[in-house]
């Protein structure tokens, strides 16, 4: 009794306990996310989820990812959320500047431009997707795609986030040209609806603008409200 006794393995008192410390505590504050703009005849449909992720934590069920740059020009946000507001802000500020010195509203081209400048220069340090949606009386409704590393191309309509890995097949198959407003709308709330149900870092409510010659019009389809397409 006394040889088993001294050969059992004693417990180590410093071993590493950093496992045992779940990881949000330790991660930034992310917005793993679904994002989406689409541009139609007269403006554009933007959308984004609203569940905002600290590692697998869901830190935040109602954030606002859909941010106001002009009165015409909005940005939806996926990545790091501090960096994506940080960069948002900035933007925002010279965009107010240019108005001022104008004395007209900034171009939808240049906000994706300033964008594109601040994402590339700071590739390093900063992560941030972008869409950039608005009108202006040069090229009307119009989306910029900023991805992480500072690309920036227009395209009819784009997703981003986590959730958009899911949704590319359904949003081919249902995107058509010169598609109406309503058209839009409904494309942009099912797609994000589709991509929420099937990414666990999407989720919680569906916001959506439509921005026009008009301003914007926001909307908001609550959690029980969201479109379905079979019963789990």
């Amino acid at each position: 009794m006394a040889y088993i006794l001294n050969n059992l393995v004693e417990p180590n008192l410093h071993a590493d306990t950093t496992n045992l410390v779940p990881d949000w505590l330790h991660s930034e504050q992310s917005t793993g996310t679904s994002i989406m703009a689409c541009e139609f005849d007269g403006g554009v449909v933007i959308g984004a989820d609203s569940r905002a992720t600290t590692g697998t934590y869901v830190s935040n069920r109602f954030a606002d990812k859909l941010t106001k740059i002009t009165d015409y020009i909005y940005c939806c946000r996926s990545g790091s959320a501090a960096d994506s507001q940080a960069i948002s802000d900035i933007v925002a500020y010279h965009l107010n500047f240019l108005k001022m010195e104008l004395g007209t509203e900034p171009l939808v081209e240049t906000a994706a431009s300033v964008f594109r400048e601040l994402c590339y220069n700071y590739r390093d340090s900063l992560m941030a997707g972008i869409l950039v949606a608005g009108w202006d009386s040069r090229k009307g409704g119009q989306v910029y795609s900023v991805p992480l590393g500072g690309m920036c191309v227009r395209q009819p309509i784009s997703i981003g986030g986590s959730g958009s890995t899911y949704v590319y097949g359904y949003m081919d198959s249902q995107y058509k040209p010169n598609m109406s407003k309503e058209e839009s709308i409904k494309l942009v709330e099912n797609t994000l609806a589709l991509a929420m149900a099937r990414d666990g870092s999407s989720g919680g409510v569906i916001r959506t603008g439509v921005i026009t010659e008009k301003g914007v019009e926001r909307k908001v389809i609550l959690g029980n409200e969201l479109p379905r397409f079979y019963e789990g």
